[in-house]
């Protein structure tokens, strides 16, 4: 019998993810639903079922999810929207017999969805303190203390970047550049993620108080992804993952960040599926960011031979009986090219429990 798998509000790779879940090599049956709250998100049509998701979040979105599980007898639920608010209700979907790929520990879980807590965790921590480094970083919620903190960073000799203490990928990250913004950066430079100081000053300025800002050194080498499948404590596998010029990905064999990996594993213990950001500076990769969930790019990772959606899935539903040693392909280098999609409108089904 099929298995009921629900994707929530994904990433548009999630495509990829849903097709090496369901055309995975041992012949297991899964039928896919997807929700979002954009009719034309792509993954969408990767998916035997669609519907569009209410405007809600927080317990009512919780409230939601359980319906959605019960009405569609749902048996495994992948969440990414409200992931952390899921982990600390994960009992409510066991009751319901729902099986969920998300880390159980729900302190966790909260502490790396925020930034200064993570990087908090890796200084106080006896074993992490000294296996993983951080940049330096300032917190923030006012102009005035932004302004300070930039001046520290750049008196020890830093480029200076902020982002968000809680937020997902890119989204609010500046890189604080020393000189106005030019003619060249307007006509040929496109949109990039550069600010001058007075710019991001002056738009501060227009709130007493903001949400926490992390100020920090900018990290100028190459960047890496590191995927990792893991359960009860075992590493099976992690993938790190260049990020090269342009659209260039590799695969790499990197003793180094394997090592991270491995420290990190053995200390935090997130099982199933999740990622490591670094970046490189002067020879030292320093932390980014802990992502307990499968990365954008993970189906990049994918090509050194391990079907890692679906090992997750797995491990999800039969626990130590499906941990396996990998031996991962490195020096696989990837690009890709757009492909178009013609999106399916008859995927979409009103659905009554998006009105409950």
């Amino acid at each position: 019998m099929k298995k009921k798998i629900w994707f929530n509000q994904w990433f548009t790779t999630a495509a990829h993810f849903i097709d090496m879940i369901k055309y995975n090599a041992d012949g297991m049956e899964f039928e896919v639903y997807g929700t979002s709250n954009n009719e034309h998100a792509a993954y969408l049509s990767y998916c035997d079922a669609a519907f569009i998701e209410p405007d809600i979040a927080g317990e009512d979105y919780i409230e939601f999810c359980l319906r959605f599980c019960k009405i569609h007898r749902i048996n495994i639920f992948v969440p990414r929207k409200e992931n952390v608010l899921i982990a600390k209700n994960l009992s409510k979907f066991e009751q319901i017999g729902v099986k969920v790929l998300v880390c159980p520990d729900a302190p966790l879980m909260e502490m790396l969805d925020d930034k200064e807590a993570t990087y908090k965790l890796m200084q106080q921590h006896p074993i992490l303190k000294t296996a993983v480094n951080i940049p330096d970083y300032i917190i923030v919620n006012n102009a005035e203390s932004f302004k300070e903190a930039y001046t520290a960073l750049r008196k020890k000799g830093h480029k200076v970047c902020f982002k968000p203490v809680i937020g997902e990928g890119g989204n609010g990250f500046r890189l604080v550049q020393e000189q106005p913004d030019s003619i060249e950066e307007l006509f040929y430079q496109g949109i990039n993620a550069n600010i001058s100081f007075d710019s991001a000053y002056e738009i501060l300025k227009q709130q007493t108080v903001f949400p926490p800002l992390m100020v920090l050194e900018y990290l100028e080498g190459y960047e890496y992804s590191i995927d990792c499948l893991s359960y009860d404590g075992k590493l099976m596998a992690a993938i790190p993952r260049k990020k090269g010029k342009g659209r260039l990905r590799e695969l790499e064999d990197n003793p180094v960040l394997l090592k991270l990996a491995k420290d990190i594993n053995d200390t935090l213990k997130i099982p199933f599926i999740y990622n490591i950001q670094v970046k490189y500076q002067n020879g030292i990769p320093k932390l980014l960011e802990i992502n307990p969930r499968m990365s954008g790019g993970l189906h990049y990772s994918c090509l050194a031979g391990i079907n890692m959606p679906y090992r997750a899935i797995l491990l999800l539903l039969q626990g130590k009986k499906a941990i396996k040693q990998f031996r991962p392909h490195f020096g696989v280098k990837s690009s890709y090219l757009e492909k178009e999609i013609v999106l399916k409108d008859n995927v979409f089904q009103s659905s009554k429990i998006v009105h409950l």
